[in-house]
């Protein structure tokens, strides 16, 4: 037998091994490029999904949500001796009596004041027709430019419904939406620690229970630590803005202070629309423009300093989350669910977060170009070398 046809030759051995290689790295590639499809595909596809079943899906979605985030408050209960179920029903209300009182605190004057905002409207109509006079050659500017396009036809106008009239016919899907939304979330807090046993005994290898351990114990801490601290946060700002509008001589100032600390869970654009509001009732309520505009400078300005010293110092960078994510996921769900799906959105993305970090974080820039799609793939190719 021939030196080529050893079976033991090492350049064989090596060439058949290498080949091996390539072959299991090609179609490891190729399963990688299916999920990748897929996982657009879904992407894509799920708004539609969600946005039509809104109806059962949005209040699963915030029982889950709710469920992970008072799941520790339940636990802390059924440690000093309470029973399972009254403990689930306590965590439950005492979330439903924080959020009772926030609104009742934001609510309340803001009903109070509706009586004035005819006034208030005619203040801000008063200042944007002096506003109006002193650009009025921007007026003339785009009437020239209107002419010249042609676009001086007329339109024909749909009149819509009312805010009145759309709250009037949205209220009972609301309080539908609420009222399943808070039993669900009753019965995953109570059957929480059998859902845990179950995840966790139902592997069949130790090393999987363990990292569905790790995985729940993981996203649990993180939502729950997230909303409790960026909740007191979001207090503390009420607080100073409560009294910043009392010094300023605002009506209502703890209405004002609610609803900043309520807007400020909604990254980017609760604040946005704070100083919106605050420009407007200022302007509704003060003589110049100037002076108007003096409450949202204000706001403005302290929002700047908690959201880039304060809030970054106390979350530290367990928590620090890319603000194209942040806004990617305000985008998306806010188009799915609205508002709810809003003040969704970052509690959602913490869980996915979460949740990638323990499955592995897929290399998506580095697979365009060759690389595997998870890291841990070319730790173990180079394991195996």
């Amino acid at each position: 037998m021939s030196e080529a046809d050893n079976p033991n030759d090492p350049e064989e051995v090596g060439f058949s091994r290498q080949r091996t290689m390539t072959f299991a790295a090609q179609e490891l590639r190729l399963i990688s490029a299916l999920v990748v499809l897929l996982a657009i595909g879904l992407f894509l596809a799920l708004p539609f999904v969600l946005s039509i079943g809104a109806v059962v899906f949005l209040p699963l979605v915030a029982a889950i949500i709710l469920t992970i985030i008072l799941s520790p408050l339940a636990d802390k209960l059924s440690a000093w001796g309470i029973p399972n179920t009254l403990s689930s029903l306590l965590a439950l209300l005492v979330f439903f009596a924080i959020l009772a009182l926030a609104l009742t605190a934001v609510l309340t004057p803001a009903i109070s004041l509706y009586d004035e905002v005819p006034a208030m409207v005619d203040q801000v109509e008063r200042h944007f027709a002096d506003l109006q006079v002193t650009f009025a050659w921007v007026g003339e500017l785009n009437r020239q430019l209107a002419a010249l396009s042609g676009d001086g036809e007329r339109q024909v106008v749909i009149a819509n419904p009312t805010m009145l009239e759309q709250a009037a016919l949205a209220t009972p899907i609301v309080l539908l939406e609420v009222l399943l939304t808070f039993l669900l979330a009753f019965f995953l807090i109570e059957a929480r620690v059998r859902l845990r046993r179950r995840l966790l005994l139902d592997r069949q290898q130790v090393g999987g229970s363990l990292k569905a351990a790790r995985a729940i114990r993981e996203v649990q801490d993180r939502v729950a630590a997230y909303i409790l601290t960026v909740g007191l946060i979001n207090t503390g700002l009420g607080v100073v803005v409560a009294l910043g509008a009392w010094a300023l001589g605002m009506d209502a100032p703890i209405m004002w202070g609610g609803l900043a600390a309520l807007l400020n869970f909604v990254p980017y654009v609760g604040p946005l629309v704070m100083v919106i509001l605050l420009g407007l009732f200022g302007l509704g309520s003060a003589d110049s423009v100037l002076v108007g505009m003096i409450p949202a400078a204000a706001y403005l300005a302290l929002n700047t300093v908690e959201a880039n010293v304060v809030t970054p110092s106390v979350l530290g960078a367990r928590f620090t989350m890319n603000p194209v994510a942040i806004l990617m996921a305000l985008t998306y769900f806010g188009w799915i669910w609205g508002v709810a799906g809003a003040l969704l959105s970052v509690p959602i993305l913490l869980t996915l977060t979460a949740l990638v970090d323990h499955l592995g974080r897929p290399n998506l820039i580095g697979f365009m170009f060759g690389e595997p799609l998870f890291r841990t793939n070319i730790l173990e190719m180079q394991t195996e070398d």
